[in-house]
Formats: C-alpha cells, sequence, structure tokens
C-alpha cells in the first residue's frame, strides 16, 4: 500500500484509502455542481442546502434500490432508523410509488 507524507511531515496517509479516493472524486465534480448552481448569481446561496438535499435523495434512492423497495432494507442498509427514513422520504418527495420515482 503507497502511502505518502503529509504536509505536516510527522505523519502519512494511505493514498489509496478507499473513502479519500472517494473524497476526492466527489470533491472534483462538487466544483462543477457548484458553479452551475451558483451561475444564477442572485441573492443568497442555497448552495449547501442543495447539494446536500441532492445527495441524500440520491443514496436514498440508491438505497430503495438495492433493497428492492424494501424500505426496512433500505433503512438499514443507510444505517438508519427506518421511522427517520420514512420521515426523510417524505420531505426529499421520495414517498410515492417507486415507478414514478
Amino acid at each position: 500500500m503507497k502511502t505518502k507524507r503529509s504536509t505536516a511531515g510527522s505523519r502519512t496517509e494511505k493514498s489509496d484509502d478507499p473513502v479519500q479516493v472517494v473524497e476526492r472524486m466527489m470533491e472534483m465534480k462538487l466544483e462543477d455542481i457548484a458553479t452551475v448552481l451558483c451561475a444564477s448569481g442572485n441573492g443568497k446561496s442555497r448552495l449547501h442546502e442543495n447539494v446536500m438535499t441532492m445527495v441524500e435523495r440520491s443514496l436514498f434512492r440508491i438505497a430503495l434500490s438495492r433493497s428492492g423497495n424494501v424500505r426496512s432494507k433500505a433503512a438499514a442498509y443507510l444505517g438508519v432508523n427506518r421511522n427517520t427514513f420514512q420521515k426523510k422520504l417524505i420531505r426529499l418527495g421520495l414517498d410515492g410509488d417507486p415507478k414514478e420515482e
């Protein structure tokens, strides 16, 4: 496993750690997303709120898909309580017929 010296010099980090790899990938994509969402430039930014809602909605769709649309399994897949999962489904507008989503 490759390691690289951090800027502090005293500690090393794994350059091929899957979490770090995914984080770098997300950061590159989020840079583009931020550019598109902030292009309007009218008033107070809602960038954080918009991106977090999109990420959460996507995760919920993935969880539902991978669980065969069984909500208790989807909640377990995400590591959230099923009641919390249900409330968030409603808030995200994903509580309807899965075929419509």
